[in-house]
């Protein structure tokens, strides 16, 4: 099958065209034939071997972290699914591979796709929609009345948060620039800061929650914007102990992020609030209650542009800009 692939870490590498064999069909996997993929900054990272320590894939990887298809055939276990299913998924961490014609993905990372959507639409949802929920609905358990600052709005995460948290009842502030205002307006954003002119920390306070998705300076600032007893959930690290815990990290990797985050873990302590890193899981389950949220309109895909297939490259590299309106897809399969 045709595939784009990572054979040496590091940006310069990049990644080649090339023939993969067929995905291996374990007993509870469901094989989907890839009609569209999302493209997303993780592959970026994946690539230029940012995780390598934590998630040690064995190269040549496939890149790709989402996608939507149909299935081909499924395990011997799986019962949720069958041949001619349409479907959307985040394969799970250690087996992405969503840039190429199929993947097997484990059952219980798939959900049938939202029907009101294409599946270009379909496909751009699955990561930053599940790292939206995970963020907000699960961890920091937003509820009617609180308030939430979502960084940078207008891509992939923030836009599908902002949806999120208004669907919840809560009030939205977003930072962006200026020309992306509107956009985020019509998503639902309440107050709408422009990051290159006006400074977030001394126009916003007593938040209940920060969603950060860009870490460095505007994570430590973002303390400031936190009532007592506030939540700041980073994505874009740093990694903290009870990520580690999470992963069943060596003692030197524990080691390792604990130090990494404890410049900020003690600032959210003198603050009066906490931090913890969110890195997404694949779930079934939630896409399947964010499927039933877009098919009833409250949510809606933002998509700023469609790659071909033999464009993957240059999908990635338009993301790497970090100037996309929402997400970038590749469509694999007319």
């Amino acid at each position: 099958m045709k595939a784009f692939v990572v054979d040496k870490y590091g940006r310069k590498n990049g990644m080649r065209p090339g023939d993969m064999p067929m995905p291996e069909l374990r007993e509870d996997d469901v094989l989907i034939q890839i009609h569209a993929a999302g493209v997303n900054p993780l592959d970026a990272k994946i690539r230029d071997g940012a995780f390598k320590l934590i998630l040690p894939y064995r190269l040549p990887l496939i890149l790709g972290n989402d996608l939507a298809g149909v299935v081909v055939r499924v395990g011997s276990r799986v019962r949720q699914f069958k041949a001619g299913d349409e479907v959307y998924a985040r394969p799970h961490k250690d087996r992405i591979g969503t840039f190429a014609e199929f993947i097997a993905v484990k059952e219980d990372g798939v959900a049938l796709k939202p029907t009101t959507l294409t599946m270009e639409e379909a496909a751009s949802i699955p990561l930053v929609g599940l790292t939206a929920w995970q963020a907000l609905i699960e961890r920091a358990q937003l509820k009617r009345g609180q308030k939430v600052l979502i960084h940078a709005g207008s891509g992939g995460v923030g836009s599908f948060a902002i949806q999120l948290a208004k669907q919840v009842g809560a009030t939205v502030a977003t930072t962006t620039s200026a020309g992306n205002a509107e956009l985020v307006k019509q998503l639902g954003a309440d107050i709408v800061i422009d990051y290159r002119k006006d400074d977030f920390a001394t126009m916003l306070k007593d938040y209940d929650v920060v969603l950060d998705t860009q870490g460095g300076n505007a994570l430590e600032k973002s303390l400031r914007v936190l009532k007592p007893g506030g939540k700041l959930i980073g994505i874009a690290g740093p990694p903290d102990p009870d990520f580690a815990k999470e992963m069943g990290a060596s003692w030197f990797l524990k080691t390792v992020m604990r130090l990494l985050s404890a410049r900020i873990r003690k600032a959210a302590k003198r603050h009066g609030v906490s931090y913890s890193f969110l890195f997404m899981r694949a779930s079934g389950e939630q896409l399947s209650e964010i499927a039933a949220l877009v098919d009833t309109g409250v949510i809606r895909p933002v998509i700023d542009r469609i790659f071909p297939f033999e464009s993957a490259r240059e999908a990635l590299a338009y993301v790497e800009t970090g100037r996309t309106k929402g997400k970038v897809v590749i469509k694999i399969q007319s």
